[in-house]
Order: structure tokens, then C-alpha cells, then sequence
């Protein structure tokens, strides 16, 4: 009797567009952003250049699984599933123990909003987050991705994990800090510092931002010495070097 085979390339073949399906999928889900959190078929096809045919077959596997919902006038949003991703990858860390502390601290002393930032991608996230009790703040949430591009904190993550840099984010590699002034939203100001693990691996970005009537140049001039002392605490804890940052506060 005969055993049948199946053809190796036939096999492959079928492997590829598996792979390519998830790619297509995760490129979908990368089309939404804090700016646009709500998409039609159009704009998801105008961003990852897929055919409509296309993103719908993959939309109908994601809206079943979670990733996406359909609204009911037709048009797309994130599910409940990217959420339940984002709290299982912050349990993850240990990180979460040592830094809420730190982050409640910065916030009291400072009276401004307290985050912290990683690198995914050409995106910046805000893992961890600490609001003040004032009134007029930055309202932002933890998940929320932002454009690595812009900000302090997306200068630090850019001047800490790549290994050639332009001449400004060579003086942050230098100086250890970066602010910002307007330049993701023109009414706040924000200020951040690396924090480190295992030596000089980059691990995020501390920061502070507010607006820039409060959180003015001489507000991050001051409160530049507090970050990096807070730093140096988060770094320890992580095995990261810390003996740059102790010599900046001396």
C-alpha cells in the first residue's frame, strides 16, 4: 500500500502565508493609535495599504478573538484583549513594585504627572503612570502609545537604544536628561530621564510633564536633580550603572 506524501514546497508554502496573515493582522492593529482609536475599512486600508478584501477576512478572526470590535455604525475600534495583554505584561515585571512607589513620590513632590515610558517599536508607551490631585493636568492613560519622534521621553528612549545619534540626542546621551517644550502638544512641557538594567541596558524612560505655564524652565531645572536621584534608585534595583547618574547629582 501507497503512503501518500505531502509536497515539502506545498507544506511551505502553506507555513508563509500563515506568517503573512498574523504580519497583515499585527498590521491592522498597529493602524490604531491614541489619536485615532476609532477607524473605518478606508483609513485601515489607506494605513497598511492592504486591500479591503483583504482586511476584512482578517478583522472578522480578530473581532472574534477580541483584538478588535465593530462599531455600529460600521466602523472599527480595539477590544477588550489588547487591555488584558497590556496588565498581564505589567505583572510581568517586578518593575511595577518598585516603581509606582517612585512614581507617587515624583507626583507629591513635584505636583506634576508622573510616567514611565518603553521603547516598541517607533512608538513610545505608557506602561506606568501616577496622576496629580490638581485640576488641570495631562490626561493620559497607561497603554496609551505616542510617536517616539517627539517629547523628552521619546529622546531619551531614541539616545539610549540606538548606537548612532545625531548631535542633539548625542548632548541627552551626555547629559543624561531630556526636556521638551510643545512639541507633541503645543500647551505642555515634560522632562525625562533613562533608567537603566543589567549595566547600561536601556529599560524606560522616567518622566514628568505638565503644562508649560507650571512646568516652566526653571520648574525642570529644578525638579532635573529629583528625576535622576529617582532614577538611580529604579537602576540599582535593576542592576543597571548608575555611577554616570550619581556623579550628575553630586
Amino acid at each position: 500500500m501507497t503512503k501518500s506524501t505531502q509536497d515539502p514546497d506545498s507544506q511551505m508554502d502553506k507555513q508563509n502565508s500563515g506568517v503573512a496573515a498574523v504580519d497583515r493582522a499585527l498590521l491592522i492593529l498597529d493602524a490604531f493609535d491614541i489619536d485615532s482609536p476609532v477607524l473605518s475599512l478606508a483609513e485601515i486600508s489607506r494605513r497598511t495599504k492592504l486591500y479591503k478584501s483583504t482586511i476584512l477576512r482578517l478583522l472578522s478572526s480578530l473581532e472574534r478573538h477580541g483584538y478588535v470590535v465593530r462599531n455600529e455604525d460600521g466602523q472599527f475600534s480595539l477590544g477588550i484583549t489588547p487591555l488584558k495583554l497590556s496588565r498581564i505584561y505589567q505583572n510581568s515585571f517586578k518593575l511595577k513594585d518598585v516603581l509606582y512607589p517612585i512614581l507617587e513620590r515624583i507626583t507629591k513632590e513635584t505636583g506634576e504627572t508622573s510616567s514611565f515610558y518603553i521603547l516598541d517599536n517607533d512608538k513610545r508607551v505608557v506602561l506606568f503612570r501616577i496622576e496629580p490631585a490638581r485640576s488641570v493636568k495631562v490626561s493620559i492613560s497607561e497603554g496609551d502609545t505616542f510617536p517616539v519622534n517627539v517629547g523628552a521621553s521619546g529622546k531619551i528612549l531614541r539616545a539610549f537604544s540606538q548606537t548612532e545619534v545625531d548631535e542633539n540626542l548625542q548632548q541627552v546621551q551626555n547629559q543624561f536628561w531630556a526636556s521638551s517644550f510643545g512639541e507633541r502638544d503645543p500647551e505642555t512641557s515634560s522632562l525625562s530621564v533613562p533608567v537603566f538594567s543589567n549595566g547600561r541596558q536601556l529599560q524606560g524612560a522616567l518622566t514628568i510633564s505638565g503644562p508649560s505655564e507650571r512646568l516652566t524652565q526653571e520648574k525642570i531645572a529644578e525638579n532635573t536633580s529629583l528625576l535622576l536621584e529617582c532614577s538611580i534608585q529604579v537602576s540599582k534595583y535593576l542592576g543597571g550603572e548608575i555611577s554616570p547618574l550619581i556623579e550628575l547629582i553630586r
